[in-house]
């Protein structure tokens, strides 16, 4: 296993777009490998088993917590688990790459914590609340009472942007794509804080 492999990550409100922002830096960094999370959320339609998260039961979810087999992991709603697996990072470091995680805003501060050096921590912020608000609206995957949730939670992780590497406000998605591309670039490009 490559234990020099560096981790990039993107957190942020549901709905700020980290996900887009994720899938469209994949293609520019072949080095990149993309660490898929485990959740005990039900599956939406078109996700993928082990492509777009490990999806465990609850009870699974928490035999796995008990043996220690997370990076971090968040009871992000209630019983809706998320979190990295241990065997993440090993499969990744590897094959040799550095690994690419799209986490809650809490599960990417407990990464940034653990890897300190080795760790670009990217927090996608939305224009505002009410974007958010319609954006999540325009995904049609929302009930009333999950979009006032995810709102009222947007709310609260916005006050932990400062805590990250590098804050983005995806108003415009290609201005976005281009902060984060050369936020990763100069990253990756360093070696403990100096360029190579």
């Amino acid at each position: 296993m490559d234990k020099d492999g560096k981790l990039i990550l993107f957190s942020a409100p549901s709905g700020s777009g980290k996900t887009t922002l994720v899938h469209r830096m994949l293609p520019l960094f072949p080095q990149l490998q993309f660490s898929v999370s485990a959740t005990s959320r039900p599956r939406r339609e078109g996700e993928t088993d082990g492509v777009d998260y490990y999806f465990l039961t609850i009870e699974k979810f928490k035999e796995l917590c008990r043996a220690n087999r997370f990076l971090e992991w968040e009871e992000v709603y209630a019983n809706q688990f998320y979190g990295t697996l241990l065997s993440e990072l090993d499969r990744i470091w590897s094959l040799g790459k550095h690994v690419l995680f799209d986490v809650d805003v809490k599960g990417g501060i407990n990464i940034k914590r653990k890897f300190p050096e080795k760790t670009l921590a990217i927090f996608v912020q939305p224009p505002s609340i009410e974007e958010l608000r319609n954006r999540l609206v325009k995904r049609g995957s929302e009930t009333e009472e999950s979009l006032a949730k995810r709102v009222g939670k947007a709310k609260e992780e916005l006050a932990f942007a400062p805590l990250f590497d590098k804050v983005i406000v995806n108003e415009n998605l290609e201005d976005a794509v281009e902060e984060a591309r050369n936020a990763i670039a100069e990253f990756l490009s360093c070696r403990n804080g100096k360029p190579e």
